[in-house]
């Protein structure tokens, strides 16, 4: 169903937004969690909820960002109706402009766009899947023999692919913890690569790859038989994704923290990727990203978010490539025990979980089908 169809739902009683609340939420991590993409260990993970309550009490919520800027204009939302998507994306767009990311709220305005329709958000989406297969991504540096029994666990559990990690100083390292897994599953799992080049933690001043850095890297995944090669050069390096997407059989993806939707447009128009990520809950939301889901469908590009935040962000992108978009797989951030859902998830009730053929089933509960966690949230939340 299309953002008109919905705010013209006559059969649906008059709503208006009545109040945003934005909370900020810690969870202690101990022991601590070695991402492969931050140089410094992480104590603690930190997620922020949104919930936007209309005059009869309906709330709909959302989480990603910090929603750094938001504060102080609340009062172009509250008398709005809820309905009014478009509207509200125009709205956060310029927000976002001159001050900061919040397209968490735009997520929370699906949600509640769902509940009060009572329609799950993948069909109001357009309705094309309820579910979505699920690639389990990895976020720490194992051992080549560790990282073996990790892939063995992970086929185990159903799920299709597997993403792993390059950051371990030298690329080489990197090729034997592949090799290591290569030969331990065969052709069992399709094996997805980030290389974490397109960019770096405030505190991180290392270089990205060179171009001709990133090629010998792909030749060592074609000889793998890698699906694609994820953020091998610095995010602006368009010209170098262009390049090297030519000189080799490895899909190039990229995308996962652009900030504007024109240049997920570029990066498609360009011919820079073949594998676009931009995560809803970064990044247009889920209103604006289905302009580039069906933009890169149209170029042939295969459009997956990036979904490294927490399961209600991982929930609401699954709705948006459900609803619309061809998609072989999306990223379902896992690697226990040091990454497992009770961390990943303390939020919610119910963690999100994959089925034994590693899909996210949405099922048809109103909005994202979601609920939140209110004793954990009250036990976590930040003054």
């Amino acid at each position: 169903m299309s953002a008109t169809a919905i705010q013209s739902a006559t059969a649906t009683p008059a709503h208006q937004i009545a109040a945003i609340a934005i909370t900020h939420h810690r969870l202690p991590l101990e022991p601590p969690f070695n991402a492969s993409w931050d140089t410094k260990a992480r104590t603690h993970f930190d997620a922020t909820v949104v919930r936007v309550t209309t005059d009869s009490g309906i709330t709909g919520a959302g989480s990603g960002d910090l929603m750094l800027g938001f504060a102080g204009h609340e009062n172009l939302f509250v008398g709005q109706d809820p309905l009014a998507l478009e509207r509200h994306y125009r709205v956060l767009s310029n927000i976002d402009f001159h001050y900061g990311r919040c397209w968490p709220l735009d997520l929370a305005l699906w949600d509640l766009a769902g509940k009060i329709l009572a329609t799950p958000c993948w069909k109001l989406l357009g309705g094309l899947a309820s579910g979505v297969r699920a690639y389990a991504s990895s976020g720490t540096l194992r051992e080549p023999a560790a990282q073996a029994d990790a892939a063995e666990r992970y086929l185990a559990l159903g799920f299709p692919a597997l993403k792993l990690r390059f950051h371990r100083g030298d690329w080489r390292e990197d090729v034997k913890a592949l090799e290591a897994v290569r030969a331990r599953v065969g052709t069992k799992l399709e094996l997805l690569v980030d290389c974490n080049q397109g960019w770096r933690l405030p505190w991180d001043t290392e270089s990205a790859w060179t171009f001709k850095d990133a090629l010998a890297v792909a030749r060592e995944l074609e000889r793998l038989g890698v699906y694609w090669m994820e953020e091998p050069l610095h995010r602006a390096d368009r010209a170098g994704m262009r390049a090297l997407r030519a000189a080799t059989d490895v899909r190039i993806a990229g995308g996962e923290m652009t900030r504007q939707l024109h240049e997920l447009r570029d990066l498609i128009t360009e011919g820079c990727v073949d594998v676009l990520q931009p995560d809803a809950a970064l990044v247009g939301g889920i209103t604006g990203l289905r302009r580039i889901a069906t933009l890169a469908q149209e170029h042939h590009v295969t459009f997956t978010p990036h979904t490294w935040t927490n399961g209600m962000g991982v929930t609401a992108n699954a709705h948006l490539v459900a609803g619309l978009a061809d998609t072989p797989f999306m990223e379902f951030p896992f690697d226990p025990p040091e990454w497992n859902l009770e961390r990943r998830d303390f939020l919610m009730t119910e963690p999100l979980r994959v089925d034994a053929r590693g899909w996210i089933s949405l099922g048809d509960a109103p909005g994202m089908g979601y609920a939140l966690d209110e004793a954990r949230l009250r036990a976590t939340r930040l003054a």
